[in-house]
């Protein structure tokens, strides 16, 4: 225990002041150690705890031949930083693995729990000097031990952070979510200093109406019987690709002309609705995917939309079968992607009245302000029906292609083909 002369302010390495801890006589009742790349610094002239031969005000490195790891424990935790009672009972565990069961607690999607993975590997994998945890030896080690060595006070978070420079906002933004989640569950916080970029929302594509029906012609004279009501379902509920491709056979409803999206962006459930065309198109779609075996998983779901192997299909199939679909209607494959025919559902809709809180909760926006973004998209169609408007109007029996103004869908995709 340190007594004597009370010391100044101690700062640590990251110039972070550190208050002593006092009793009541004034002295410090506990000992602080503060680390300066392994080293403690011992309060000058006081010679305190200074070992045979080392006058007070020294440096003493008294942890030599440890590893760092366990230096820093004896610090951190010796000067009555804890874990959080939650994680009393965890301490011993592989921290990775206990963070992914927490995410999966959570109901995180896939999506979501891949890329928080990514962002705690690279977390794990940014070393400070002295650390050696080649093959991953970071992600193995226990929580007890993932508590010391994540703490945002030791430089990690900011080497780590330094490094996603060069990457979009977006993905920048992605990152730092998992880290907060990551460091809040282990029992730190994100450094007040760290500011997510802003990330400029460009406007969503959407396909005109010469390109979409390009697309219907492209649909209908594809091979395989799944483009069909895959396409008309996204176009006509504009769910996110993921959504689709997660879909049951039970979550759908062709009375009610209703489907039920559960575990969507952000774990939220809706409910998303369609027309008779959609509800006429999967019914011929289930008796095609009886044909391919009436799949159902070990979990004892039943795929709604499954390939011709029999699995369900993935987002990355969905793309691909774009990429085919746009060769075949010569759209640029930029312009042509799942997430093109939401966008185009989105902007139909307002150009029909809807208005933002219906869209809002069709989409499934957690915030109206992200679908705000499609009335400049209807500003746009606004201008271009207003220049139409000016052009000499043709001769009758002598219509347009750019005449028919209404609808997206049913002038796409009749009902009968």
């Amino acid at each position: 225990m340190i007594s004597g002369p009370l010391p100044n302010l101690i700062r640590t390495r990251r110039m972070h002041l550190l208050p002593p801890i006092w009793d009541a006589s004034g002295r410090i009742r506990a000992s602080i150690e503060v680390m300066i790349g392994g080293l403690e610094i011992v309060p000058r002239g006081t010679g305190m705890h200074a070992p045979p031969g080392v006058t007070g005000g020294e440096t003493v490195d008294r942890h030599a031949g440890q590893g760092l790891a366990s230096r820093r424990q004896q610090t951190l935790l010796g000067g009555g930083r804890l874990l959080p009672n939650r994680l009393h009972r965890l301490r011993g565990l592989p921290w990775f693995d206990c963070w992914k069961a927490q995410l999966k607690a959570e109901r995180k999607s896939e999506h979501t729990i891949r890329a928080y993975e990514r962002a705690a590997k690279g977390i794990a994998s940014t070393a400070l000097p002295g650390e050696d945890y080649a093959g991953g030896g970071f992600l193995h080690v226990d929580v007890e031990q993932a508590y010391i060595l994540l703490d945002p006070d030791d430089g990690r978070i900011d080497a780590w952070i330094s490094g996603l420079d060069g990457l979009s906002p977006s993905s920048i933004n992605a990152r730092i979510a998992a880290c907060t989640h990551l460091l809040r569950w282990i029992g730190h916080s994100l450094p007040e200093w760290v500011s997510r970029p802003i990330r400029r929302r460009p406007l969503p594509k959407t396909l005109s109406r010469r390109e979409l029906s390009r697309f219907k012609a492209a649909v209908s004279e594809f091979k395989d019987p799944i483009a069909r009501p895959l396409t008309i379902m996204m176009l006509e509920t504009g769910l996110r690709v993921s959504e689709a491709c997660n879909m049951d056979v039970e979550d759908v409803d062709l009375d009610d002309l209703s489907a039920l999206v559960i575990g969507g962006k952000g774990e939220k459930d809706r409910t998303v609705l369609f027309t008779a065309l959609t509800s006429n198109e999967i019914e011929s779609w289930l008796i095609e995917r009886k044909s391919r075996g009436d799949v159902e998983e070990r979990s004892g779901r039943r795929p709604l939309f499954i390939s011709k192997t029999g699995g369900r299909i993935s987002p990355r199939w969905v793309q691909k079968l774009m990429d085919r679909l746009a060769e075949a209607s010569s759209i640029p494959k930029s312009r042509l992607t799942p997430h093109t025919l939401r966008h185009t559902f989105a902007s139909g809709l307002l150009e029909r009245g809807a208005d933002l809180v219906t869209i809002q909760r069709l989409l499934g926006h957690a915030s109206i302000a992200t679908t705000r973004v499609y009335l400049e998209i209807s500003d746009q169609t606004l201008r271009e029906i207003y220049r139409r408007a000016q052009r000499p109007i043709p001769p009758m029996g002598d219509p347009t292609p750019e005449a028919d103004i209404e609808g997206t869908l049913h002038s796409t995709y009749p009902l009968s083909s």
